[in-house]
C-alpha cells in the first residue's frame, strides 16, 4: 500500500492522527475523533493553530478559555450544509464533547498567536460550483485566504458528484516562488456515498519520480507532499474530501499540469 494513503486506525475514539513528523513534511498536521454522544476528546494545541471542523453531529466545544457552546447542523456529511467550525491558537488548549455521535476533525498547522479563538462557520460559508460538465463540484472555503482567520491554515471542503473529477485539470502548489506559486502540503480525508463505495486519487510529478494511484475508501486520508493530485468518483458513488494545506505563507497559488491546462484554458473562455 502506498505510504501516501493512510487508513482509519478503527472507527471510534481519534481514528487518525497525521503529523508532520509521520507524514514526513513540515506544516500540516490532520486528526480524526469519531465520537459517540457523551464521549469527550482534548488536546493541548503546543506551537500549532487548530481549526476543529464538525464534519458531522453535534458536540459542545471550548478553548482558549471560551465556550463556544453546542454546535454542528448537518448529522450527515453529504447533506451539504455549511460545516461548523472554530479557531483555537498556538499555546491553548480545547474541548470537544460529543452531544451526537459526531465526526470531529482536527486540522493544524505552525501557530503565531495572530488571530484569537473564534467560531468560524457557518455563517459566511456558501456553497460555491466549480468546473464544468464532469468537472463540476461544489465547494465549501471554510478558511482559505480570503477570510483571515488563521496564521497558516487553509482549509476547504469539496463535494464531487457521482462520475464527476475534482482537483482536476491537475495542478500543483509546490514551490515557494510567490506569487507564481506557493509551496503548501496537503492532505485529503475522503468521505463516500454510500459509504461501502470507493474513489481514486492520483499523486505525480511532471519528471515521473512520484507517480502513485490510490484507491480511496471512505474516512481514507491522502497526503499530497509534492505535484498534481486529481481524484474521480465512480458513477454511483459521491465524493466528499476535507482538505488542509499550509506552507511558509498563507497563500493559495498553483499551477496546471502543462500537458492538461487546455481543459481550464478551453472552459475559462466557455464561461
Amino acid at each position: 500500500m502506498s505510504r501516501l494513503l493512510i487508513k482509519p486506525a478503527g472507527t471510534a475514539g481519534k481514528v487518525h492522527d497525521i503529523t508532520p513528523q509521520s507524514a514526513g513534511w513540515s506544516y500540516v498536521g490532520f486528526g480524526l475523533y469519531r465520537l459517540r454522544a457523551g464521549e469527550t476528546a482534548t488536546e493541548e494545541t503546543g506551537d500549532r493553530e487548530v481549526i476543529l471542523v464538525l464534519v458531522e453531529g453535534k458536540a459542545e466545544i471550548s478553548g482558549a478559555g471560551e465556550d463556544f457552546g453546542e454546535l454542528g447542523e448537518r448529522m450527515n456529511v453529504f447533506q451539504r450544509l455549511p460545516p461548523h467550525a472554530v479557531y483555537i491558537p498556538n499555546g491553548m488548549h480545547w474541548q470537544a464533547k460529543a452531544t451526537t455521535g459526531c465526526t470531529l476533525a482536527v486540522c493544524s498547522a505552525p501557530g503565531r498567536g495572530g488571530h484569537a479563538a473564534q467560531v468560524i462557520g457557518p455563517i459566511g460559508i456558501g456553497l460555491e460550483e466549480r468546473g464544468q460538465g464532469a468537472n463540476t463540484r461544489y465547494i465549501h472555503n471554510i478558511a482559505m485566504e480570503g477570510r483571515d482567520v488563521a496564521d497558516s491554515l487553509l482549509v476547504t471542503e469539496v463535494y464531487t458528484p457521482q462520475g464527476n473529477w475534482s482537483s482536476y485539470p491537475p495542478h500543483r502548489h509546490d514551490e515557494d516562488d510567490f506569487p507564481d506559486m506557493t509551496y503548501l502540503e496537503e492532505s485529503y480525508y475522503h468521505r463516500l456515498n454510500p459509504a461501502q463505495g470507493f474513489g481514486f486519487q492520483r499523486v505525480f510529478t511532471e519528471d515521473g519520480s512520484l507517480d502513485e494511484t490510490m484507491a480511496v475508501s471512505d474516512h481514507d486520508v491522502v497526503l499530497v507532499p509534492k505535484g498534481h493530485h486529481p481524484c474521480g468518483a465512480p458513477y454511483g458513488y459521491e465524493m466528499y474530501y476535507l482538505n488542509v494545506m499550509a506552507g511558509p505563507l498563507r497563500k493559495w497559488r498553483f499551477k496546471n499540469h502543462p500537458d492538461h491546462d487546455w481543459i481550464f484554458q478551453r472552459d475559462s473562455k466557455q464561461r
